[in-house]
């Protein structure tokens, strides 16, 4: 079995995260599972498909193995993509449904680093439970930042996870465990999306201007001309590619050509949500759910209806302490409730039978008590009365 182990241990915490791979007993196909946890195994959109077109059954939907992982938890681990987007139609599926260490499909997801699965599942889910936390108590985001999956956080957190969450063990949120584990890649970009909490260019009222190209025109023109020494130095010095500026052209670029006011696209696409752009800490609403297409949640299992009785209606009696456990004889006679007497034992005694019995007289020496005698000494007393019948008889002979 394939693992990749985190461990951390400062401060007294030994917190391990565990990435287990499903048994291979449990990932033949010659297994007990059914056919369509098998498909989800192997990767097998084709037969997936087929089974989803003819129908599955509940149980063949919630079937887990000897991990408590369920088809959809496995390809989500493994990065299957094609299943995932195909188990989204499928019927009778719990997405939040938790494994025996509490990790769901968006955890197993997240943490491995399957930022599209992560994307998929938050947009083609209903009902995803961006919160539900482990048996540790660490949430989707959590797991993510731990790991140093800035993707996978990015698109949690414009989904709408809660960035000022704390596990119940140590007190933090996933941009201090992202510090603690030295993840630089998730903290760098939670702090950019700190910064920039908005996707404003996807939103119907966005101007495509720049607004800070005036400043930097004016900037540039006021500059003086470079002296000879500062132009020998630019002659001389090797040139080196610069790091894109934040909020510079690339950027301005890359948001003209993605907003919904850009010719580009403009004519090609229109968003569900033109007014409400994707924000940090707002959750977002999957597609189903826009169109009116999500399926109807699993059915909760319900207790077998009892069968109706006679009742009697018993007045509730407030306890009055430990000794109201006690029977009513048994309490003190200080007691406030009432002390009924005590029961009356009447004692009878037992019928004459029809046999009689004869009484034999005993002597005074029965009368007497003695001590037992073993089976063990009778055969010792047999044993001396022989050797001394024997010595009579040789005497007798020699006289």
């Amino acid at each position: 079995m394939e693992e990749e182990e985190l461990t951390l241990q400062k401060g007294g915490l030994d917190v391990s995260e565990a990435l287990s791979c499903p048994d291979k007993e449990t990932s033949t196909p010659g297994c007990m599972l059914g056919a369509l946890y098998g498909a989800c195994v192997r990767n097998d959109p084709a037969q997936l498909q087929a089974m989803l077109e003819d129908g599955v059954s509940p149980e063949e939907a919630t079937q887990v193995d000897s991990n408590g992982r369920t088809g959809l938890m496995v390809a989500c681990y493994h990065g299957f993509q094609s299943v995932v987007a195909l188990l989204s139609r499928c019927p009778f599926l719990d997405v939040n449904q938790q494994d025996k260490e509490g990790d769901t499909a968006l955890m197993l997801a997240a943490q491995a680093g399957h930022a599209a699965l992560v994307s998929l599942l938050i947009n083609y889910y209903a009902g995803l439970d961006l919160e539900r936390r482990d048996q540790r108590g660490l949430t989707a985001l959590m797991k993510a930042a731990m790991r140093d999956r800035s993707e996978c956080v990015a698109a949690l957190l414009m989904a709408g996870a809660d960035l000022t969450a704390v596990d119940p063990v140590r007190g933090k949120t996933a941009l201090e465990w992202a510090l603690l584990t030295d993840s630089f890649d998730t903290v760098q970009r939670i702090r950019r999306l700190l910064r920039r909490p908005q996707v404003e260019q996807l939103s119907q009222h966005f101007q495509p201007e720049w607004p800070a190209l005036p400043g930097l025109v004016a900037q540039a023109r006021a500059e003086a001309a470079p002296s000879l020494l500062e132009r020998l130095r630019a002659l001389l010095s090797l040139p080196s590619a610069p790091s894109p500026q934040e909020g510079g052209v690339l950027d301005h670029l890359v948001t003209i050509t993605t907003s919904l006011a850009s010719p580009f696209l403009t004519t090609a696409c229109h968003t569900l949500c033109p007014d409400h752009p994707p924000a940090l800490g707002t959750r977002s609403t999957s597609v189903p759910e826009l169109l009116g297409t999500a399926l109807s949640p699993p059915p909760v299992p319900q207790p077998p209806p009892e069968a109706p009785g006679p009742r009697a209606f018993i007045p509730y009696q407030r306890p009055q302490g430990v000794l109201s456990t006690c029977p009513p004889w048994l309490q003190p006679r200080d007691s406030p409730s009432a002390r009924p007497q005590a029961p009356k034992i009447l004692l009878s005694k037992a019928p004459s039978s029809g046999i009689q019995w004869k009484r034999e007289p005993r002597s005074a020496e029965s009368r007497r008590l003695s001590l037992p005698v073993w089976r063990y000494q009778e055969l010792r007393m047999e044993r001396r009365r022989q050797e001394e019948a024997r010595r009579a008889q040789s005497q007798g002979k020699m006289g």
